[in-house]
């Protein structure tokens, strides 16, 4: 009877849905990659339009003679009226009226806006080798020859624009650098936010770095000054590592001119999307859109294929149905019965039942009999087994697998579990450059440094404080009955331990490593998440101020941690 059933079901169903799925999947597949395809060449051509004349211009400004004679000699007066002469006339065509040069010798920065507002003071300000937001000068000299385009919010000009980075060089020295900006508002709305229901599009640099979106939220400013590690990138849209692989490798593959456009379907935000790769050669740009093939192709014109191949697969059903019912159902039925009776300890229905029928009913309710019997005698030692397996279950939930301390789950168990009307302490700590780790020992060495530092942080906290691990390579330390003298004391007895001696690794080798320690106090009426906020602000600003160091959060400072070096 099983295998009537399934051979019935398998010669209807599964050709249906077979059928179904092609001819639908098929269409979306084909309707969608022509889309994208026509999407990616819209999107190229309008992302062109508006910023190859603006790279042309600059680059034809940094060509110009009277630039560089006035960079090899800015002090000359008259080549200094010359060339911002030279600026002020190209200034007028930039889209944005605006244009920078920015001094190779002197680190002189000028500069002047659409409405001319810095004529005749032009020199804003001087380049700082040591300011952090001057970094863009620096690693712009630093790519060569040509323009580079990067999306940056200038502190100094308060303004956030598309640079066009020129840089002027001759020979191997670096004069300097020049170009304009395009508003990166008026971009967005002229070249990216054009309502299109279902399609979303973006442009990305070489490394992935957002630079420009519809959301601002998501654009990397200052992606030429960042840390790979610290950009916005167009890889944390995409949820799983093999669509990330695959997003690169079409990337990749349009880069090299292998095809004008890639195309593939991918999962953004728990959802399937269509996404499509063109590059902007000249500019060093992909154009990525992102499409909702859902809201683009109406599934409802499917619906006659779908509603015909589910009123096959009912009639059949239907048929089925009647033959289970009358082979296998009412024969069940009676065996119900049975089975009601032998609950009540009288199994000589069951014995009776289906005598002479050697089909699967009968030797089920022969079986029957038998298994009562062993039911009943196995039921009290399952059930113990139960309860004593879920105990262990629910002390693991508790525990990080790789370390054996206590998991955010754990933490958070024990955090509710502390004394009310107390003070307590919390401690923040980071691995420093644990990354640099990984890169040069590699990943089992990272392992091997958060279990021993896992180690040595438990064998540094009492018995009655808390040690968890937090995430990759953070921890936390809950201090029972804690004051704020107690949190320096307890923050540097943990650096001592784990900075105090080398940690083996797998291969032979060792390593010393460092942590940074964010601490905060505890008053009764905070939250868990306000304490970990506080700790992460001081273990940020530990960060900040070079690693090694203890940071106490302070909250009768409007939140300014107070400093305790390593």
């Amino acid at each position: 009877m099983l295998v009537f059933v399934l051979l019935g079901f398998a010669a209807v169903a599964l050709p249906a849905y077979a059928a179904f799925n092609w001819v639908v999947g098929t269409t979306i597949v084909q309707l969608g990659t022509l889309f994208a395809e026509k999407q990616i060449l819209y999107d190229r051509f309008r992302g062109l339009e508006s910023l190859m004349r603006e790279v042309s211009l600059a680059e034809t400004l940094a060509g110009s003679q009277a630039i560089r004679d006035w960079a090899n000699d800015e002090s000359d007066a008259d080549l200094t009226r010359r060339g911002i002469a030279e600026l002020e006339h190209f200034r007028k065509s930039f889209v944005d009226h605006s244009y920078f040069f920015a001094m190779g010798a002197s680190g002189h920065y000028y500069f002047n806006d659409a409405s001319n507002a810095y004529a005749g003071n032009q020199l804003r300000y001087t380049l700082d080798p040591d300011n952090p937001r001057d970094d863009w000068y620096y690693t712009t000299a630093a790519l060569g020859a040509g323009c580079h385009l990067n999306v940056d919010n200038d502190a100094h000009l308060q303004v956030t624009k598309v640079w066009m980075n020129c840089v002027i060089r001759e020979g191997n020295t670096v004069l300097g650098i020049l170009g304009t900006g395009i508003d990166l508002t008026a971009f967005i709305r002229e070249v990216v936010n054009i309502p299109q229901v279902g399609v979303n599009s973006m442009f990305v640099d070489r490394l992935g770095a957002v630079q420009a979106h519809r959301d601002e939220n998501l654009i990397d400013l200052r992606s030429l000054t960042r840390s790979l590690g610290d950009k916005r990138t167009v890889f944390s849209l995409v949820d799983r590592p093999e669509d990330q692989a695959a997003l690169r490798q079409m990337m990749d593959s349009v880069a090299r001119g292998d095809a004008n456009v890639e195309s593939e379907f991918l999962q953004m935000n728990g959802k399937q999307v269509l996404v499509g790769i063109g590059y902007l050669d000249k500019l060093g740009w992909f154009n990525v859109t992102v499409m909702d093939v859902d809201t683009i192709i109406d599934r409802r014109l499917f619906a006659p294929i779908g509603a015909l191949l589910a009123a096959m697969m009912g009639l059949v059903a239907m048929v089925l149905v009647l033959v289970f019912k009358r082979q296998v159902l009412d024969r069940l039925k009676q065996l119900e019965l049975a089975v009601r009776r032998a609950r009540a300890g009288d199994f000589g229905p069951a014995l009776a039942m289906d005598a002479g029928q050697s089909d699967e009913v009968g030797r089920l309710s022969s079986a029957f009999v038998e298994m009562a019997v062993a039911v009943s005698e196995h039921t009290s030692e399952l059930e113990n087994r139960v309860r004593a397996r879920t105990s262990e279950l629910e002390l693991l939930a508790f525990r990080d697998g790789q370390t054996g301390i206590a998991n955010r789950r754990g933490f958070a168990a024990a955090f509710d579990a502390l004394p009310a009307g107390r003070q307590h302490g919390l401690l923040l700590i980071d691995i420093d450059h644990f990354k640099a780790i990984n890169d040069t020992f590699g990943h089992a060495a990272g392992d091997a440094v958060v279990g021993e530092v896992a180690a040595r942080i438990a064998q540094a906290v009492g018995r009655e404080d808390t040690c968890a691990r937090w995430g990759g390579d953070e921890f936390i330390v809950l201090l029972r009955g804690s004051q704020t003298q107690d949190l320096s004391v307890a923050a540097h007895s943990v650096m001592a331990i784990i900075s105090g001696r080398a940690i083996a690794l797998p291969d032979g080798r060792s390593c010393r490593i460092t942590t940074s320690v964010g601490d905060c106090l505890i008053e009764p009426s905070d939250t868990i998440d306000m304490a970990c906020e506080m700790a992460d602000t001081a273990l940020y600003m530990a960060k900040g101020e070079g690693r090694n160091r203890v940071m106490i959060f302070d909250r009768d400072s409007a939140g300014r941690p107070q400093v305790g070096l390593g």
